[in-house]
């Protein structure tokens, strides 16, 4: 970039430079504010407000807590002159709250602008000249002393008149263009100001310090503010001010380094409206202090009202990404930051935290009328699996299981990614609903009945297209028996890996929610399922985690009714049953029943029925306290020694050594 070295620092040093305010960390008094939306704001807008939009907007500064509020430069236009008139007339100015007025150090204009305040309750006059090097050699063409005594005389006049009006004022100074003046001549200037005007703790005056054009650093603007404070004459009856301007990007800095400096008001806008780059944000500064846990006077607790009507009456924008203010500020769309917010926020329930500590959100959203479900996590294609789970659960009160959530998280982004924009909560709902609890284009359980009977004997419909088929199996419980009719029907083999439920409402008509995943060669798949009746969601669930296998994707695979019905034949008859009684039972013969089977199913007639023998051992070892050999009796095997060689030859342990690591993991 070329021409760099025709610019030089603007700003000059203290004589006597000290630096108390550095040993300060925070700020820990809040200093008074002053609205300057009215005056400095609305000089910087493409369309200045007219006087019912300065009426609406002075409403909401009172509203919001403002005490000082800045309405105008009356001898500059007759809208100006007419709002002050307004206030003053129609009684609209709290008796809590100061208005204050503009003016320059010039004889017409002071005159102006007191008759605009005739009848004021309480107003401050602000009294400004320019003093800087740059002003005084090229706009005015004055020495030091001459600028000087523009102000003496502007402040004399000031007294003179305040006391000849009816109404009740207070007087303000600002040495403009400060950043531009020799801090020990601005000093000088304020001090002859104050001369005039021997305030005391009665009647105080107001030392106004504006970077009217900010360039110098934050650190050398409280160097300049400490010295200030430490040498102005009357400095107990003294209130310093700052109004801050952000040409370098600073004003907030500059404002709260200035109060550690010494400061004790604040002169700023909404949203840092001003000419060039904006006044300092005053919204920005009390919000900074709030997030320290010190209350600062002014209620921002409903910042979407506030930023609505501002936009209103200002045509301004706030822009996206704009402290505490903007539309995205509390938004996390990254995975790892969605993730930590969601954990935070479980943790700050689980612990019942007063104190706010969530990871990345400086302040709680909903302090300032946002709230977590559109605010704070967003999905989009850089979301991940920890933001997918909050939406579902602060929505839809969805509590997915950790092991599942990666997974979920992947469904959505990829939709995300492939449509390229952001999805609503109820988007990334009905797509978690399309993948989870709705998911069944191979088949589907239309009924399910169960009797307990040492264990739990299932006969489900399962319907895949027009075809009804009714499958019986014995499992562990209803889930495992539903389970197993399915495996026996399709002839696959499959884990259940993780089995979770939760409630999703209170009351008569609440629902449960279910969550099932299985596990195929190493692979999960998963299911959902919503019912009033929690076998039914857990049904559903592990329906949907099925219909996922691969193995499922060939039509193929699904069994007619007559292998189903000998099927079935054998887990009735399981216990004495041989492959006479079944061609008896079915009318064929035996070897034909038998390649039957086996052509059909890929198992042999007894392969089938050792699988059954054996399921129904394991749920009496696990669910009961008969002894092996009972239980080898009571499956069909006389010889106790024979089944715990059956059993070991499958499951490699003994039927005690199953017993026993079951107990264990209980």
């Amino acid at each position: 970039m070329k021409n760099f070295d025709k610019y030089s620092r603007q700003y000059f040093m203290p004589p006597v430079a000290t630096y108390d305010w550095v040993k300060k960390d925070h700020i820990d008094r809040v200093p008074v504010w002053c609205s300057v939306d009215l005056r400095d704001g609305n000089q910087a807008l493409i369309e200045p407000m007219g006087l019912d939009e300065k009426l609406e907007f002075f409403k909401m500064l009172v509203d919001i807590g403002f005490k000082e509020i800045e309405v105008g430069f009356p001898a500059a236009s007759e809208t100006e002159f007419l709002f002050l008139r307004a206030l003053i007339e129609r009684d609209m100015i709290p008796d809590d709250v100061t208005i204050q007025v503009l003016t320059q150090a010039r004889e017409h204009i002071i005159k102006k602008t007191f008759e605009a305040l005739r009848g004021a309750p309480h107003a401050v006059v602000h009294l400004y000249n320019s003093t800087s090097v740059a002003q005084r050699e090229q706009v005015f063409r004055k020495d030091r002393e001459q600028i000087k005594q523009l102000a003496i005389d502007g402040a004399r006049l000031l007294r003179k008149l305040a006391d000849e009006t009816e109404g009740h004022f207070s007087f303000e100074y600002s040495p403009e263009s400060f950043h531009g003046t020799e801090v020990d001549y601005a000093l000088e200037v304020c001090n002859a100001v104050l001369d005039v005007w021997q305030p005391n703790s009665e009647r105080k005056a107001i030392i106004n310090i504006p970077a009217t054009v900010e360039t110098a650093m934050p650190h050398v603007f409280a160097t300049q503010i400490e010295y200030l404070s430490k040498n102005l004459k009357y400095r107990d009856s003294v209130v310093l001010s700052l109004h801050p301007h952000n040409d370098r990007g600073c004003g907030v800095a500059d404002a709260e380094l200035g109060l550690l400096a010494g400061a004790d008001r604040i002169e700023g806008t909404l949203f840092g409206n001003g000419e060039r780059t904006g006044n300092v944000d005053i919204i920005t500064v009390a919000m900074n202090m709030f997030s320290y846990g010190i209350d600062p006077g002014l209620d921002f607790s409903n910042m979407p009202h506030i930023r609505e009507v501002y936009e209103k009456l200002t045509g301004m924008h706030v822009y996206q990404r704009q402290p505490y203010g903007g539309d995205l500020v509390f938004t996390a769309f990254s995975g790892s930051h969605q993730d930590a917010i969601a954990k935070g926020m479980n943790w700050r329930e689980e612990k019942k935290q007063k104190i706010w500590d969530v990871p990345y959100l400086p302040i709680d959203p909903v302090d300032v009328g946002r709230t977590y479900d559109s605010d704070v996590i967003r999905i989009n294609s850089q979301s991940g699996k920890g933001g997918v789970a909050y939406i579902l659960s602060h929505n839809f009160s969805l509590n997915i299981p950790m092991k599942m959530r990666e997974e979920v998280g992947y469904a959505v982004k990829q939709v995300s990614d492939e449509r390229h924009k952001e999805l609503s909560p109820q988007l990334v709902y009905d797509i978690f609903a399309e993948h989870y609890l709705n998911y069944t284009p191979n088949f589907h359980i239309s009924e399910s009945h169960f009797k307990q009977n040492d264990g739990i004997m299932a006969e489900t419909i399962i319907c895949c297209g027009d075809k009804k088929t009714v499958v019986d199996a014995n499992g562990n419980g209803r889930l495992d028996a539903v389970s197993n009719t399915i495996k026996q029907y399709f002839g696959i083999s499959y884990e259940l890996s993780v089995y979770e439920e939760h409630a999703i409402s209170k009351g008569t008509s609440s629902k449960a929610m279910a969550y099932v995943g299985i596990l195929c060669n190493g692979v999960s798949y998963w299911g959902a399922g919503l019912d009033e009746d929690i076998i039914k969601a857990s049904i559903n669930a592990l329906v949907v985690a099925v219909n996922k296998l691969p193995e499922l994707q060939n039509n193929s695979i699904v069994k007619d009714d007559r292998l189903i019905a000998m099927i079935n034949y054998i887990q009735a008859k399981y216990q004495e049953i041989t492959l006479e009684d079944m061609a008896e039972y079915f009318q064929l013969s035996a070897p034909y029943i038998s390649k039957y089977i086996k052509d059909k199913s890929g198992k042999t007639f007894g392969e089938h029925l050792t699988s059954i023998r054996l399921k129904k051992a394991k749920t009496l070892l696990k669910n009961g306290n008969m002894t092996v050999e009972n239980i080898s009796y009571a499956i069909g095997y006389p010889n106790v020694e024979h089944f715990i060689r059956v059993f070991k030859k499958f499951f490699e342990m003994t039927p005690m050594q199953y017993r026993n690591l079951n107990q264990t993991i209980k």
